[in-house]
């Protein structure tokens, strides 16, 4: 989001400037300091211009991605807005060409500067029997325009060239053929009569519907145009559009070749940041050069419409709005399923919101029905969506993926959408009883590499109540970072181990705070540890290989989250490893009791008993899961490219 913000600062204040200052008006201040705060330079006469690129070709509803345009440019308050053709629809007779011109102007009209049109092909071809003599020209003219012609503002000139003249032995008129892409004796005497006036002018920028200089179907009639518009020395930059892409061809004799995508017409999308995409151009023109900057079309907003209420509201809507799931959602014993399930969607606020649901699937296995679900809901509505879910039996082998439920909402302010960030959950579908792994061959470990890779523990199965517990695990770092997670499920809540700069930490929320045992002194990259975090009730500690480095009084209830556990890194408000650790992990255990009171000797390898919520010995890989060898069956969810090694 750009946020187009001008601030101005009145100050009626005693004046302490340095002696080279102390005659300068422009700036004030009480305070002293020897940095001199350069000052803009206000005897350059600098503006700003918008350019739309095309219309048409799009959807019936890229009127309303033009309107979105006309809004956001009315902030900016350019001094005018150019057009680079394709307006209307076209290609067809008068009775249809009249309401899309009356359709695009009236949007156009809502500008509050001056705008300035460029005849393309589809304003003036002709469909159909009875084409007049220049098949749409007449109208054009009529209600849009000269074909071409040229305009002074300040100390620029702007010159609009018409690109379809067609072919002047057949009339005909076809943008791919170079016959019909010459530009008329005509045409090029008013061009060589313009730069002649414009001979003073700082800049001279111009604009047409094709960029002809590209040749191919256009030809090669360009070069005369180009050589008339070099020589005249003071041509910045040319504007076209047509092709429905980015594209920059300049600098070229010092002149700047800009191809526009659209406003609304037809757009592929192919690769947005390449391009492809609706966007409008603002040019910045100063004595000695001119910016262009290309915006997308709906990244400007007017920031008086952001209130506090806007701001708070979207925010919590973001944290609280997850999709919550009810049924039996667990595969057989030969990892099939057939079963409906509900997905619960809760509006917090006293606002409408409007939700779409995608059901996603990676592996093509699944069958899911419905895999798009749109409301809109009421202010502190709920509404549940009833899914079904199909998976033949069979293996769950490298290619098994849980699908996915991928969530857009909008807030629905007074005058404004706020599309909040898409969150994508997987369907907690769980695994049912897994197979005991095989006894190891030797040790092994979980490897992660800090970027993607992570362990998600389903929150239902490692909830507990009240009261002390452990949280272990061995660690070897590749690197330590300033903020680290290693096993956690901390978001203003619950208890999680990190070594930010390598400092063993303990995090656990009672009463209503958390309390941190944090150790002194870093762990070593390259080495590995045993690190316990021990929550007794009344003191939180952080254990190093069985020695008590930190130690501090904690007490109060426990604040709990329905977020998973991750192991390798950090929990985010979305449920995603966040923080992550590069290096190794192995043993991971949390257990609802308070295993060490003083100096132990680590065990190598854990074994369960009644107290263990969650035991990791990694080295059971069945599909996206890791084997849990407690009796929760708490078996976590792979992330990334995580995987065990030996």
């Amino acid at each position: 989001m750009r946020l187009f913000l001008a601030f101005t600062l009145l100050l009626s204040l005693a004046v302490f400037l340095p002696a080279d200052r102390a005659d300068d008006d422009r700036f004030r201040t009480t305070r002293s300091s020897p940095v001199e705060l350069a000052l803009p330079d206000e005897t350059e006469d600098a503006f700003t211009f918008a350019v739309f690129g095309d219309r048409t070709g799009g959807p019936p509803e890229g009127i309303r991605i033009l309107e979105e345009a006309v809004a956001e440019v009315n902030l900016v308050e350019p001094d005018l807005v150019m057009t680079v053709g394709d307006l209307i629809q076209g290609y067809n007779q008068t009775p249809e060409w009249l309401p899309q011109m009356r359709e695009y102007k009236a949007t156009m009209g809502a500008l509050s500067m001056p705008w300035f049109p460029v005849a393309g092909n589809h304003d003036v071809y002709w469909r159909g029997e009875d084409a007049p003599p220049g098949e749409h020209e007449a109208n054009y003219e009529e209600h849009f325009g000269p074909l071409w012609y040229a305009f002074r503002h300040k100390r620029s000139w702007f010159v609009v060239l018409y690109s379809d003249e067609g072919d002047p032995t057949t009339g005909k008129k076809a943008f791919g053929e170079p016959a019909a892409q010459r530009m008329s004796p005509e045409q090029l005497a008013f061009l060589d009569e313009t730069l002649n006036a414009a001979r003073d002018a700082e800049h001279v920028f111009v604009f047409l519907h094709h960029p002809r200089w590209l040749g191919g179907g256009y030809g090669d009639d360009w070069e005369r145009v180009h050589a008339r518009l070099a020589e005249a020395g003071n041509v910045s930059a040319v504007f076209a559009g047509h092709i429905h892409r980015m594209r920059y061809d300049g600098p070229r004799d010092g002149i700047e070749y800009f191809t526009l995508a659209t406003v609304g017409g037809g757009q592929s999308g192919a690769v947005p940041e390449a391009g492809y995409l609706h966007h409008y151009e603002l040019v910045t023109v100063r004595r000695d050069r001119v910016a262009v900057t290309s915006y997308p079309v709906g990244s400007a907003t007017d920031p008086r419409k952001v209130t506090g209420t806007v701001s708070d509201e979207a925010r919590r809507l973001a944290a609280e709005m997850k999709p919550r799931f009810d049924g039996d959602l667990e595969l057989d014993g030969a990892f099939g399923f057939d079963g409906g399930f509900e997905v619960t969607l809760s509006n917090p606020l006293g606002r409408r919101v409007e939700v779409t649901l995608l059901a996603e699937k990676v592996d093509p296995r699944w069958s899911l029905a419905p895999e798009h679900a749109h409301a809109v809901l009421g202010p502190r509505e709920s509404r549940n969506f009833d899914y079904r879910a199909s998976r033949a039996p069979g293996a769950a082998d490298a290619a098994f993926a849980l699908p996915e439920l991928r969530l857009r909402a909008e807030y629905l302010g007074e005058d404004l959408r706020v599309a909040l960030p898409e969150t994508v959950t997987p369907m907690p579908i769980e695994p049912g009883p897994l197979p005991a792994p095989p006894e190891p061959e030797g040790p092994s470990v979980l490897a992660l590499d800090g970027v993607d890779d992570y362990l998600a523990v389903p929150p239902a199965r490692v909830a507990f109540a009240d009261g002390p517990f452990t949280l272990e695990c061995r660690v070897r770092a590749d690197e330590w970072r300033g903020s680290q997670g290693i096993v956690a499920k901390t978001e203003q809540s619950e208890y999680g181990l990190f070594a930010g700069e390598g400092k063993p930490t303990f995090y656990v929320h009672v009463g209503g705070e958390y309390r941190i045992a944090s150790a002194e002194t870093p762990l070593e990259t390259g080495r590995w540890y045993h690190v316990a975090g021990v929550f007794d009730g009344e003191t939180a500690e952080v254990y190093v290989d069985g020695k008590r480095v930190a130690s501090l009084p904690a007490a109060g209830a426990r604040r709990p989250n329905a977020l998973p556990l991750i192991v390798g890194g950090e929990v985010n408000g979305a449920g995603r490893g966040t923080a992550l650790l590069k290096g190794h992990v192995d043993e991971v255990r949390l257990s609802n009791v308070a295993r060490y009171d003083g100096d132990f000797e680590p065990a190598a390898r854990f074994e369960p008993d009644e107290h263990t919520l969650l035991l990791l010995h990694m080295d059971g890989e069945v599909g996206p899961w890791l084997h849990d060898a407690s009796a929760r069956r708490a078996h976590p969810v792979r992330h990334g490219g995580v995987a065990t090694a030996r």
